[in-house]
């Protein structure tokens, strides 16, 4: 019988710090022995989600196909580490019911923080009024009422969030170890 994974979802602003902390994760937890899988948010629009917008009913739409994808990989014995901004709590509860073996990580970081780490020029774009809908300026971001897991961004660096978030797993008794 295979052993089955689990998916951890990290939700944030734009530029909190998801992709980053999940690219100090993948090797931490191959190391472990862990098949794993990055899903980030701007990677998987450009291909399984090319055709969607970002209004409301995009957005649920995006995570849900990320959400399909991570249940596939984690009931195959795979830890898809999901970096998804996933702005409202409706799609990760339902990403949570779906999936099932699922860490919610938020990646708090304050809004003034995530534009001065902004290399896109996405903030800047939305305030001038060129991208309408961004979320945390035009849309808004339901911050995680009870997250498994709250990384503080702005006092650690990606590779002390990772092994926080390593040490948050093992104390909740999720395996880190494969």
């Amino acid at each position: 019988m295979s052993h089955h994974g689990y998916c951890l979802w990290l939700t944030g602003l734009p530029s909190a710090g998801k992709t980053t902390i999940a690219r100090e994760l993948v090797p931490l937890l191959k190391a472990r022995g862990w098949n794993v899988e990055l899903l980030d948010g701007d990677e998987v629009r450009k291909g399984l989600s090319s055709d969607l917008g970002f209004d409301r009913a995009a957005r649920e739409a995006h995570a849900g196909r990320v959400t399909y994808v991570a249940k596939v990989l984690a009931r195959n014995g795979v830890i898809p580490i999901v970096a998804l901004i996933s702005p409202y709590a409706t799609s990760r509860a339902r990403a949570r019911a779906e999936i099932g073996a699922f860490v919610e990580v938020y990646v708090t970081t304050p809004l003034d923080v995530c534009e001065q780490r902004d290399v896109k020029g996405l903030y800047k774009k939305a305030r001038d009024g060129v991208i309408k809908e961004m979320t945390g300026v035009s849309d808004p971001y339901e911050v995680p009422d009870r997250p498994d897991i709250r990384v503080d961004t702005v006092n650690r660096s990606p590779a002390e969030s990772a092994a926080f978030i390593l040490q948050e797993l093992a104390r909740l008794g999720w395996p880190v170890q494969h």
